[in-house]
């Protein structure tokens, strides 16, 4: 399984807000969001910062999504 931050990225342009004004409002490092624009894992302190400025759910900024491997359990 992988992270997917696409629910993020559509939040912030129906709220009109900027990758740069998101930065500005949490405090995140420059260095988080690019991991989150890379959909790479961050920690659950990094989404509930975000979750507390847009006042908002985990899930509505982020999603898990399969990474095609299945396996079987026999």
């Amino acid at each position: 399984m992988n992270i997917s931050y696409k629910k993020l990225w559509i939040e912030l342009i129906k709220r009109d807000i900027k990758k740069s004004d998101l930065r500005k409002l949490t405090g995140l490092s420059a260095g988080t969001i690019t991991k989150l624009n890379k959909n790479e894992p961050v920690s659950v302190a990094v989404l509930l910062s975000v979750c507390e400025v847009l006042q908002c759910d985990i899930g509505d900024i982020c999603s898990a999504v399969s990474d095609g491997n299945v396996t079987e359990n026999n």
